[in-house]
């Protein structure tokens, strides 16, 4: 398998990568708060952590809901984010003409799931010449992936991430299917789960998605005892108040507590 490196992060047969943060970015100060703290947690376990956050949820359920401040104001604070804590970070575009705008600031663009098979946007991002992280559809097959891959692969870059965030199953519904991670890795890139949105229940309540915070944990530990390359979580201070995903983001302050069962599971399998 191919090793991914994002700066000292590493995801590949030997090690275990994570990515966590904030679902969407609501403000500067929260950002440099929350990566701040995910920073020392990183420290404290001892697995650094790429940042997460989006600048702009544009898959809401509702037309009312919090999309984030927008792609300048979102790269100026993820800017802020990497000078003032030296972290890596990641965020997902919508479109390919926000590819080189977001490409000046982020370690790695994430092509979110709804639009893992759009030609466009996964030429775009391949051009740019940073990793991309591609999140497989909720409507795909783990085998089908291999489709995305040669897009990107055949745009000139062979810096790929593969994430599994679960696959719909009925109405409102997603199953994690440990299946997906080792058939994924066969096409010889990193795979990561993700821990949160495949606890989710999409539309479950009408308006909003709801989902199964408690069963994160659970699917988490699995992934990785399945031989996952990599974690994903959304994290937040105050899941309560959460702008975006709020039934589905893991708190942070019972970060640590998981990522050093993660780890432990890791370091047996090795």
């Amino acid at each position: 398998m191919r090793e991914i490196n994002v700066g000292d992060i590493i995801f590949g047969e030997n090690n275990l990568g994570l990515i966590a943060g904030p679902c969407v970015i609501e403000n500067r100060d929260h950002s440099l708060k929350m990566s701040a703290a995910i920073n020392d947690i990183s420290d404290k376990v001892g697995i650094p952590i790429i940042f997460k956050s989006s600048f702009d949820k544009a898959n809401r359920t509702s037309i009312k809901s919090f999309r984030g401040p927008g792609l300048e104001d979102g790269m100026r604070i993820l800017s802020d984010v990497k000078s003032e804590t030296g972290m890596k970070v990641l965020t997902d575009i919508h479109s390919a003409e926000q590819a080189s705008a977001v490409a000046e600031v982020v370690d790695v663009i994430q092509i979110p799931a709804f639009l893992s098979r759009q030609t466009d946007i996964l030429i775009a991002a391949a051009k740019t010449g940073k990793i991309v992280n591609i999140k497989k559809g909720q409507f795909l097959a783990p085998w089908d992936v291999k489709h995305i891959i040669q897009k990107v692969e055949e745009s000139g870059s062979e810096n790929i991430l593969l994430t599994d965030r679960g696959t719909q199953f009925g109405y409102n519904n997603l199953v994690a299917d440990m299946r997906a991670i080792p058939l994924m890795k066969e096409f010889g890139y990193p795979v990561i789960f993700d821990a949160t949105h495949s606890a989710q229940l999409p539309g479950g309540s009408g308006g909003h998605s709801s989902g199964m915070r408690e069963m994160i944990p659970t699917l988490a530990r699995a992934a990785v005892a399945a031989g996952c390359n990599g974690v994903f979580m959304e994290v937040h201070d105050n899941v309560d108040i959460a702008k975006s995903d709020a039934a589905t983001q893991w708190p942070l302050d019972k970060l640590l507590s998981l990522l050093t069962d993660l780890k432990k599971i890791h370091n047996s399998l090795r």
